[in-house]
C-alpha cells in the first residue's frame, strides 16, 4: 500500500475519539452511530462523521441495518495499522539509543 493511505490510516487512528470508537465496537461486536453517540460525548452526527473517516481508511465495514448503518472493525485492517505502529516505535527506539550513544560518548569525551 503506498504512503498516502498509509498516511490516511495513521491520520485516522490518531484521533481520540476514533480510538475510543474502535475500542467499543471491539468490545461490543459493533454498532450503529446512535449506539455509539449514546456512549461517547457526541453528538450523533459527529459519531457518523468519524464513522466515515474509519470507513474510509478501511478500519470498519458498514451494513445496512433498517434505518441505520452497522459498523464493525475490520480486524485485518486493524491489525496492519498496529503492526506499523509498532514498526515505527522500534525504529524510533533504535534512533534514540544511537543518539544517547552519540551524547554519551560527547560527553565522556569532554569530561577527558
Amino acid at each position: 500500500m503506498n504512503a498516502v493511505v498509509d498516511d490516511e490510516l495513521w491520520s485516522a487512528v490518531g484521533d481520540p475519539m476514533r480510538r475510543r470508537m474502535l475500542d467499543l465496537l471491539l468490545t461490543e461486536g459493533g454498532g450503529t452511530a446512535t449506539t455509539l453517540s449514546g456512549r461517547l460525548p457526541v453528538t450523533r452526527q459527529a459519531v457518523a462523521k468519524h464513522l466515515g473517516v474509519l470507513d474510509r481508511v478501511g478500519l470498519v465495514h458498514v451494513t445496512p441495518s433498517g434505518r441505520e448503518r452497522r459498523y464493525e472493525v475490520d480486524e485485518a485492517q486493524l491489525a496492519r495499522a498496529v503492526a506499523q505502529l509498532s514498526s515505527v516505535g522500534a525504529a524510533w527506539d533504535a534512533r534514540l539509543g544511537r543518539i544517547k550513544r552519540i551524547a554519551e560518548a560527547v560527553h565522556r569525551s569532554q569530561e577527558g
